[in-house]
């Protein structure tokens, strides 16, 4: 059975992927790096479509193929973490997921001028372009290194939809936490996240108070700025014009929409978000 980590792009999805990776497997909870991530992987992905009968040219065609490739991923009965961005959806007569397939999930949401830009760093475009993309409804993101391929195709939606589609979901059990709160008080927090995991697993071993320390302290920011600059990290891009690697790790907590952009734009983003930013006490 698939437990989700759900976000929109650039929410904090990673660094609530590495907390979890270090805490379930590892026997001290400390965090080595970008390989351990992948004890979560990406749905959906080519990887998990293979034989299954779809056009990779077309995008969204995946679609059909996503209730099948997770049952079977379920195959062998095993409890798995995976990391998306999907909407929490039905894309014609298809659905992101089922009960059968999924026993609950783990969102995270992040202050929506916050979050602008960070995908205009990340994806090299500027804030009205992002700002764009993100109020996009029909909005979907694939691997763009792969020509011609949208095996990897997920239907991201707006910002405010994708969150909304997992916060007030009636089909499995959410997790819903900001990206704040989890920043602010982060030992608490994810002290929270693992007993939702453990009620949804049955997992009756009991919280580990010095794991989960090491977890949170090896997933600093600092630290994971740190293991990038050394190691490298599969998720960062190349810049169009240097071909040199945007860092993933950038700003964190240092990210502050106040500072970055001008009054006549902030107040553009207060208005276009208001009803949102007030339902999540922004």
């Amino acid at each position: 059975m698939i437990i989700w980590l759900s976000s929109y792009p650039k929410n904090g999805n990673t660094w609530l992927r590495s907390l979890i990776s270090s805490y379930y497997y590892t026997k001290d909870g400390l965090f080595l790096g970008d390989k351990q991530l992948q004890n979560i992987q990406q749905f959906p992905t080519k990887k998990f479509l293979e034989n299954f009968d779809y056009d990779s040219k077309k995008p969204g065609d995946t679609v059909k193929c996503w209730i099948e490739a997770q049952e079977k991923i379920n195959l062998d009965n095993k409890i798995k973490f995976f990391k998306t961005h999907n909407a929490l959806v039905k894309l014609g007569k298809n659905d992101f997921t089922n009960r059968k397939n999924t026993l609950g999930g783990i969102y995270i949401v992040r202050d929506p001028r916050n979050v602008l830009d960070s995908m205009s760093r990340h994806f090299q475009i500027n804030h009205d372009e992002a700002l764009y993309v993100m109020q996009n409804q029909k909005n979907y993101i694939y691997d763009f290194k792969k020509k011609n391929d949208y095996s990897d195709y997920q239907f991201i939606s707006s910002w405010e939809i994708n969150y909304q589609s997992w916060k007030n979901n009636k089909l499995i059990p959410v997790k819903f936490l900001r990206y704040e709160d989890l920043m602010k008080e982060t030992f608490f927090v994810f002290k929270e996240v693992i007993e939702f995991i453990d009620k949804l697993t049955n997992n009756k071993n009991g919280f580990s108070k010095e794991k989960a320390k090491n977890s949170v302290k090896s997933t600093s920011f600092e630290n994971l700025r740190k293991i990038e600059k050394q190691k490298g990290f599969s998720e960062s891009i190349i810049a169009r014009e240097d071909k040199k690697n945007i860092p993933f790790f950038h700003l964190g907590p240092k990210n502050d929409w106040r500072k970055n952009f001008d009054n006549k734009f902030s107040q553009k983003l207060n208005d276009i978000f208001k009803r949102n930013l007030n339902e999540l006490n922004y």
